[in-house]
């Protein structure tokens, strides 16, 4: 809220939650009476596309959401190169209550202006007289009323709210107080009021004015520069009728320059024009796409997790990864983007980070969990995820860390997602780029050595037995060999996975790893495959530690608690964390991702991928040091 909230400054339907959009039931239902009174040629159309117009409106302002995190994510035509946090993403949440406010009013006009009723498709003069009302008195007093917010009294009540955001996404243009928002609905409702009032109004005409608003709004927020130089030099004036994101932005930076709304016009009259806006309008337009020093290669992972990623919905990304029911019936969407994705041909950059100047980004192959269990899918994967480190190294990356199933090793993939045993790898955890390109600049990260130390370090003190569950990987044998370096029993409960194991364990420790069927341990550590069966063999009371990149179906709730997947809390000198990575709370990333970062602030000259592991307690160390910490400390 503003820094001293004044009146009525909270929505009225706050307190409805997710069920807010009830209070359009009422107009909702007048609507369908009159269609089953009066039938479709009977009703008035104007009022029944009231609600598919609110509807598109969202769908406007989420395009341009992802449009704008995608940019910003490149880090191209940035305007100003400043991170957003989880503070920011939570007071923008409700973007959508304007909406709700204009349908609302929208529907009051329809039902009871004079003049708003059974309106025709389309009039010219309605259409003239609404952008010469809108040129004249519709910005003329915005701006007067704008510069009043920014005095002392109206600013600390109302309009610190929406200034709070110094670095603005498209949706901060609606982030306002209650009866701030009503004042700027009821200054843009002029136009549309005098149409009706002199008989000129019409649907079409509403419906641009309203979708000019929502552009020229959402476009002047966004944070990256897109209005190109040649199209002032082209026509000169438009300078005077049209701002840019650029100009804007100075608005939100400097506070007491560039007021006007859409038309600079009237900050050239008034001398409030910030000076430095056309040299930012050319420096935000030349700027080239950033560089980048690490690159955390990751996926899709479920068909509702493009919702979840930093450019889907805000809400969404800003907590942990779970799949609710009003995301499932969005599955014929969820199946066409799914299609989209995979016709794609390349990555995409799903996020941009700063740590002590080292540029970091996630790029999302566009593939699901369930491509990588498609044997005839191997070579279109690695081709992509080849093309990835390539570009990569192309743009000077130091480090690209392989997360989720780009990293699956020859061991694992058939049992990790269940393919036939016949099943080939996919990289052999990176090591099979190496072959191919053993000349690459920048080094393969799959972090096996610091996922390894978050579950060994995640060990209760006091334990002296652990049972190791699941399908072996390159994470579970390094966990079992550092455990048992530590004189702590690791149980394993399947042959199978004992006598596999046994090599790879030092020999003065080797006595410490156990073949037992009953897993009495009060500690499991598990991974894929430790299924509820599996996990139902376990004490009461038991703690399970996951050592997979994908948590484990919880099983158990008589008392028994699950950690997260090996992850870390991340320090504050990470900028720009305003999403979660997945199911992973909020200022807590993967150890396979951390390791990626660890790997280029220490400077390290080696690769870790295939069956190369580094010095667990190095890597470990070298993470506390950046200001890492496990998440149990966060």
């Amino acid at each position: 809220m503003a820094t001293n909230p004044g009146l009525f400054s909270e929505w009225p339907w706050k307190r409805l939650g997710s069920f807010k959009y009830v209070v359009l039931a009422p107009w909702v239902a007048h609507g369908v009476q009159q269609v089953a009174t009066k039938g479709w040629r009977e009703a008035d159309l104007g009022y029944l596309v009231i609600l598919p117009s609110m509807m598109l409106r969202g769908l406007h302002n989420q395009a341009w959401i992802t449009v704008s995190r995608l940019q910003n994510a490149r880090g191209k035509r940035q305007i100003v190169d400043r991170g957003i946090e989880f503070e920011q993403i939570d007071r923008e949440r409700n973007w959508d209550d304007q909406i709700i406010l204009s349908a609302i009013l929208f529907f009051l006009g329809a039902l009871h202006l004079p003049g708003a009723q059974n309106l025709p498709l389309w009039r010219t003069d309605g259409a003239v007289l609404i952008a010469l009302l809108h040129a004249g008195p519709v910005e003329l007093i915005y701006y007067w009323f704008h510069r009043a917010l920014h005095h002392h009294f109206l600013y600390t009540r109302y309009h610190s709210h929406h200034h709070a955001s110094i670095v603005t996404e498209p949706i901060t243009s609606v982030i306002h107080p209650f009866a701030e928002l009503v004042a700027y609905e009821l200054l843009f409702s002029i136009p549309m009021i005098a149409c009706a009032l002199t008989g000129t109004a019409s649907i079409m005409t509403f419906e641009l004015y309203m979708l000019y608003i929502d552009f020229m709004n959402n476009m002047g927020h966004c944070n990256f520069e897109l209005v190109p130089s040649w199209l002032f030099t082209w026509f000169p004036p438009l300078k005077y009728l049209m701002y840019t994101p650029s100009f804007h932005s100075l608005h939100h930076t400097q506070f007491r320059t560039n007021y006007s709304l859409f038309m600079p016009f009237y900050d050239y009259i008034y001398n409030t024009m910030d000076k430095s806006s056309d040299t930012l309008h050319e420096k935000s337009i030349e700027s080239k796409e950033e560089a980048v020093d690490v690159v955390h290669l990751t996926h899709l992972t479920s068909l509702q997790s493009i919702y979840h990623m930093r450019p889907g919905f805000a809400e969404f990304a800003s907590k942990p990864y779970a799949s609710k029911w009003y995301m499932r019936i969005m599955w014929p969407l969820s199946w066409l983007s799914m299609v989209l994705t995979w016709t794609y041909g390349s990555w995409f950059t799903a996020e941009r980070n700063v740590m002590k100047k080292l540029r970091i980004q996630s790029w999302a192959i566009p593939r699901y969990n369930f491509h990588y269990g498609l044997n005839w899918e191997k070579e279109a994967l690695n081709n992509l995820i080849v093309k990835a480190i390539c570009e990569a190294d192309k743009k000077g990356a130091k480090v690209v860390s392989l997360g989720l199933l780009n990293q699956i090793p020859r061991s694992q993939i058939c049992v990790i997602i269940s393919l036939p045993q016949q099943a080939q790898s996919l990289n052999g955890s990176g090591e099979l780029y190496l072959q191919k390109y053993p000349k690459l600049g920048l080094k393969l990260v799959d972090g096996t050595s610091l996922a390894a130390a978050v579950v060994a370090n995640s060990i209760p003190q006091g334990t002296d037995q652990v049972v190791l569950s699941g399908n072996i990987s390159k994470v579970a044998c390094a966990v079992a060999a550092a455990l048992c370096k530590k004189n702590i029993k690791v149980i394993i409960t399947n042959k199978q996975d004992y006598h596999f194991l046994q090599p790879k364990i030092p020999e003065d420790a080797a006595d410490n790893l156990l073949l037992s069927k009953t897993g009495i341990a009060k500690v499991w550590i598990i991974g894929e495959g430790a299924d509820a069966t599996e996990q139902l063999r376990a004490p009461k009371g038991t703690r399970f530690i996951p050592y997979s990149q994908f948590p484990p179906r919880m099983a158990r709730k008589d008392g028994c608690t699950y950690s997260t997947t090996p992850a870390m809390s991340v320090p504050k000198t990470l900028q720009n964390v305003h999403s979660c990575e997945n199911w992973l709370p909020r200022w807590v990333m993967s150890a396979w991702r951390v390791a990626g970062i660890v790997h280029a602030l220490e400077g390290w000259d080696e690769h870790e991928c295939g069956d190369m592991v580094l010095d667990m307690d190095k890597v470990w160390s070298a993470a506390l040091l950046h200001g890492f910490r496990p998440v149990a400390e966060a």
